[in-house]
This record gives structure tokens, sequence and C-alpha cells, in this order.
């Protein structure tokens, strides 16, 4: 089907229009769009996701008297170590009430090259599990350890066990919504730098006068 001569100005003047239209935007129209939409997506996450609680216990490793003086804080790195091991997690399953695998997937440790501390921190979307979940893990790195202390001459004692938290460690809606933002505005600020510019418009194209000696030519054979 075949556009008549009549309709055809009209659709060349919808394309017009339609081109000027993209032309009006400025050329940094992303970044605002990217942070509204960076932000939207933040909130949507802060309102719809499971919070997250985390409780951490503390054990310390103590050397005896004829251990030597940095034994403490090297045994409290390989304990810190081996705390996820299956053989640990093994332990700790009874008490924390779920399988190894689930067991592993919820806590992690952290040490300090400065101090002989041990830090086992628990996560769950409930606060009494998180907290079980620590106190298992350190339990069963407690009862290992004192197993062989005679041998190694350094012992773990209960810093401080874990308690269930009163507010959850995930962010919120408005948190979220922040670093949603500066996230998009971040990629919209990339998208301006890489994006190639716009080329020059052509000119209008300019007629070029003929050489002399070519017009002179044309006047002889006249």
């Amino acid at each position: 089907m075949t556009e008549s001569p009549q309709q055809e100005p009209a659709t060349r003047r919808g394309h017009g229009r339609l081109r000027a239209r993209n032309t009006s935007l400025p050329r940094w129209w992303p970044l605002p769009a990217c942070v509204l939409a960076g932000a939207l997506c933040g909130t949507v996450y802060g309102l719809t996701a499971t919070p997250q609680y985390a409780a951490t216990s503390y054990v310390v490793a103590v050397s005896d008297k004829d251990a030597q003086p940095g034994a403490a804080l090297g045994f409290a790195q390989a304990y810190g170590r081996i705390a996820t091991s299956d053989s640990t997690l093994a332990g700790a399953r009874v008490a924390a009430g779920v399988s190894p695998k689930t067991l592993r997937s919820k806590v992690r440790t952290e040490t300090s090259p400065d101090s002989p501390m041990i830090a086992i921190t628990g996560t769950s979307d409930r606060p009494a599990a998180a907290a079980d979940f620590a106190n298992a893990v350190a339990d069963a790195v407690f009862v290992s350890s004192n197993q062989v202390a005679k041998n190694t001459g350094v012992r773990l004692m209960s810093f401080s066990p874990a308690i269930p938290p009163a507010e959850p460690v995930s962010p919120s809606a408005p948190l979220a919504a922040a670093v949603g933002g500066c996230t998009g505005g971040l990629l919209g600020g990339l998208f301006l730098l890489v994006r190639p510019r716009r080329g020059r418009r052509p000119s209008a194209t300019t007629t070029v006068p003929a050489p002399a000696g070519s017009v002179a030519a044309e006047r002889e054979l006249v």
C-alpha cells in the first residue's frame, strides 16, 4: 500500500517534529534519569527485602606462662581460620539447629593482627537465630581448641557471648534509596563520558568555481 501525495508531506512533518523533540532534550538528560531510576530501585529493594540481623560472639586466646610471648596471637589467627571448617561446623550444627552447609553461609569470622581476639558473627532474618549461630560456632571452637591446650600452651576463653540484636543490619528504605540514587548518578555520569559526541552538521553545498584555464578553453571552442 503506497501513500498518497497528500499523506506524504504530513508524514514528513510528523518525522520532523519527532526529530525536533529528540534534539530539544539537553545532552545531560541521562544523568537525572539514572539518578531517579536508581533511587526508585533502591526504594523498592528497601521496602521488599527481608531484614537481616547480625550478632557477634567474641573469644580470646590466652597463653600459659611457659608458652612463647606471641603464641596467643598466632593461635588466635589459626583458630579464626578453622572456625568455619567442616569439623567445627559439624560440632556446632546441633546447637545451631541447622545443617553445616547452611551454617557456613550464616557465619563469618574475623581476626586482628594486633589482638588475640576472634569475632564470630552470625546472620539471619531472626535476631535470636543470629545469636544462636554465633554462639554455637564459638562454643565448638572453644571445645576443640581447649582439648589440645596442654600441647599448644594456648587456650580460648569466652570474652563476650552474642545476644539477639535489636535492629537489623540491612539498609532501610531511605538509605537504600540514597545508595541507589548515588549508583544511578555514577552510571549516568559514566554514560555521558563514554557517549560519542554529536558531529557537526554538514554545511550547505557551495558551488566550486572552475579553474581559469578550463573557462578560457570553453570560450575558444565557442
